[in-house]
């Protein structure tokens, strides 16, 4: 069984994740979506309203689950005996970024494989924390977030 990782922060999930999941669950029999607990960032969002967003917008893949980590990703995925990491780029700016960490992850775990998915061209230029600021600044946000991340993010700025 062939299974993979698609790592990130998902601070919160957007439909350009979305696009590159399910992409990915096509590649691979089991697909864990990881959600980084990475305590050098300051998230929006804390990591069980993360996973349960991101777990919300894949209910319908019968072969993703979507968990959280923290720590080294080669060690994650040796935990769940995966043999490929994906990671979506959206430019080349984030292809120099993503060289340089599977490099790093093939010297710690030779075996295990990264392959690059290029965003579709309707979500080369979205991301999470130009999403959070388009929501902050009370803009419209539709078509790029699943509507429950649209309706967490209006909740998350009016409380603010």
């Amino acid at each position: 069984m062939l299974t993979a990782i698609y790592p990130g922060s998902f601070d919160p999930v957007t439909n350009g994740h979305l696009d590159v999941i399910g992409r990915a669950s096509r590649l691979a029999d089991r697909l864990v979506v990881g959600v980084l607990l990475n305590s050098n960032k300051n998230p929006l969002f804390p990591i069980e309203e993360r996973v349960e967003m991101t777990r919300e917008a894949v209910k319908n893949y019968s072969n993703i689950e979507v968990t959280s980590f923290d720590g080294l990703l080669v060690e994650f995925a040796e935990r769940e005996s995966a043999q490929i990491i994906v990671r979506g780029i959206r430019a080349i700016s984030d292809y120099e970024f993503e060289l340089q960490m599977a490099l790093m992850n093939r010297r710690l775990k030779p075996n295990l494989e990264t392959v690059f998915l290029m965003a579709s061209e309707q979500y080369s230029f979205v991301s999470s924390r130009i999403i959070k600021e388009v929501a902050r600044l009370g803009g419209d946000i539709g078509g790029l977030v699943p509507p429950s991340v649209e309706s967490h993010l209006r909740a998350r700025f009016q409380r603010s």
